[in-house]
């Protein structure tokens, strides 16, 4: 796999190795990330509890996503980036309202504040590269 040739594509391969990394360790050891997310970690589940079948779906998720993003910083893919920034924002958005409403515990809000600081920062530097709004240009005709 080649290396991100851009600081959006860098923005990018950092964001996707934490979600693959993250996600992995949700796999192995759903208790470890329960906890690192402030989630009570209980030792028996009760019989109709799905927690951990659901940890499993949202960490295979993240893997998934993760090597979405390095295949996409790899390819310097700069639309994919682009379509990241609102919709990581709105993760933000409605993890933050998790939280705030009590629905997830305090420590919930740093994954909002990561996807929401790492919309920021591709945002910025997709700005920065020129990059952050998709060319008007329109191709000339070949004769």
């Amino acid at each position: 796999m080649r290396l991100p040739r851009s600081f959006s594509g860098w923005t990018m391969a950092v964001f996707g190795f934490l979600a693959f990394a993250l996600g992995l360790l949700g796999l192995v050891s759903p208790a470890t990330l329960l906890a690192m997310l402030g989630f009570e970690v209980l030792d028996v589940r009760p019989a109709g509890d799905y927690t951990l079948v659901y940890m499993a779906a949202s960490s295979m998720a993240a893997v998934n996503m993760g090597v979405y993003y390095l295949f996409a910083a790899a390819a310097d893919y700069t639309p994919f980036f682009r379509w990241t920034v609102p919709f990581r924002l709105v993760t933000f958005a409605v993890f933050t309202t998790l939280v705030l409403t009590g629905a997830a515990p305090a420590k919930f809000f740093g994954v909002g504040l990561w996807e929401g600081v790492g919309a920021l920062v591709t945002g910025f530097a997709l700005w920065r590269e020129g990059k952050l709004l998709p060319s008007r240009r329109q191709p000339r005709d070949v004769a």
